[in-house]
């Protein structure tokens, strides 16, 4: 039994490795790489032979996991992709998207490399798909020689973690988990036998959570923030991803008018591509691990021409006395959170900027972070700097576990060799010490892409 990370680089980007079993081939995930642009974004396919994988799996629909599957899927055509029903359909609403960033990206950048497949590819990779649901053992390739389940991963909707079965030992795949239950998400429910080989994210290792945290407090400060704008005369814009942050900040909204937090007259506005998320978050709204079941945001929830009768026409208005959940969560150039910021909301005192997400340091949003209040900022290089004046705050509703729980997990399913993954150096240098020392038995490894490791 083998593995092998795909991945262009240690650390975070485009996720992909490949565990092989007596000639049987499972490709995990297949991401693209959201600091990298062209080839260089892609894992390195070119490790695996064409045509020789049985199987894909696809954790969830962040574009760092599946970014890429049209073009894997194109590589290994008798590759079936296992994946939860809900991931399917969002992962390719994702990667339709996708495909009109990258022509833009081709048109205006000159990267002749995009895009790297259309919209037809991904309407054809469809019938390569085979859905499972949590809790139910599979085949992976025909002479049953590698056997899979999915388990709850608590990350987004549908995604999972999953257990491998084969020669007699199990294999646990974290994927991206959260073990705590979010507003809108129930925790991870994982595996509490052991294991032989974890394969584990290691996301948050540098970041230690402040000791005094509580999510419902955490919530109800970033209700007040809203008001404390609102009642200045100002907006509240909350820069969120489309999938996964942006139902999530709607389902706090909900509550927030529902308690009496924030005004339950206050117009809610959501973007796009957000609403044809949340569509698809709507048509699963009675699925059994999630709250609120069968509340369905675009036809319960009041929002400003984002559903039901009052479809909006038109780009979003900029009006004071209103809340933004717009995306991108990174506040990129010329995205819906990133003009409405450089129009006008963060040169004004009155208006709030509220980030309940991650913003890498080197995007518009990790500068704001970065800046002081007077500071000016580049929001895209295109336009002059905006004066920060308005009230910036950041919030935790991370999507990812913290450290402390995923080290508890790998050590409560005793492997004997531990892969170190989906993390930066000094994520997984603490991982590495804190696994080491906890499970001094244990062998603990950060793969570097294209080694083979024996298992």
């Amino acid at each position: 039994m083998v593995f092998k990370s795909m991945c262009r680089d240690v650390g975070i980007g485009a996720n992909s490795y490949l565990l092989e079993s007596g000639g049987a081939r499972v490709i995990l995930d297949a991401g693209m790489h959201p600091k990298e642009e062209g080839l260089t974004a892609q894992p390195r396919y070119e490790m695996v032979e064409q045509d020789s994988a049985d199987a894909i799996i696809i954790t969830h629909s962040h574009l760092d996991h599946v970014g890429t599957l049209p073009v894997i899927s194109r590589k290994q055509r008798g590759a079936k992709v296992f994946t939860t029903p809900e991931t399917a359909e969002l992962a390719c609403a994702m990667l339709h998207n996708s495909v009109n960033v990258m022509e833009s990206k081709r048109t205006e950048l000159g990267i002749t490399d995009y895009p790297f497949f259309r919209h037809p590819n991904i309407d054809r990779m469809k019938g390569c798909f085979e859905l499972r649901n949590v809790g139910r053992v599979f085949d992976l390739d025909d002479a049953g020689k590698i056997r899979a389940e999915f388990f709850d991963a608590g990350h987004i909707m549908g995604s999972v973690g999953v257990m491998f079965h084969a020669e007699g030992k199990k294999v646990f795949y974290t994927g991206d988990v959260n073990f705590e239950d979010s507003t809108l998400q129930k925790g991870a429910v994982f595996p509490t036998e052991e294991v032989d080989v974890l394969i584990v994210e290691t996301t948050r290792g540098e970041q230690p959570r402040r000791p005094d945290y509580n999510r419902r407090e955490e919530e109800d400060e970033l209700a007040g923030a809203i008001t404390g704008a609102l009642e200045r005369g100002g907006s509240a814009l909350l820069p969120v991803f489309a999938m996964g942050k942006t139902q999530e900040v709607l389902s706090m909204i909900q509550r927030f008018k529902e308690e009496g937090l924030v005004n339950p007259k206050t117009p809610v506005y959501i973007g796009g591509l957000s609403t044809k998320m949340t569509t698809i978050y709507d048509k699963f709204s009675d699925v059994s691990r999630r709250f609120r079941r069968g509340f369905k945001f675009l036809t319960d929830m009041e929002l400003a021409g984002g559903g039901g009768k009052k479809k909006r026409k038109g780009p979003i208005p900029f009006n004071n006395g209103c809340i933004y959940a717009l995306s991108s969560g990174m506040m990129s150039e010329k995205t819906v959170s990133n003009n409405f910021a450089r129009q006008g909301l963060l040169e004004n005192p009155k208006h709030g900027l509220f980030f309940v997400g991650y913003a890498d340091s080197e995007t518009p949003g990790g500068k704001i972070k970065a800046a002081k209040h007077g500071d000016k900022v580049v929001l895209d290089p295109a336009y002059p700097a905006v004066p920060l004046k308005c009230e910036v705050r950041s919030f935790d509703f991370s999507g990812h576990s913290t450290r402390d729980a995923i080290a508890d997990f790998a050590v409560s399913v005793k492997p004997k060799k531990i892969f170190l993954v989906h993390g930066d150096a000094g994520a997984m240098a603490w991982f590495k010490q804190e696994l080491e020392t906890r499970l001094p038995g244990a062998e603990v490894l950060i793969p570097e892409p294209g080694v083979e490791f024996k298992l």
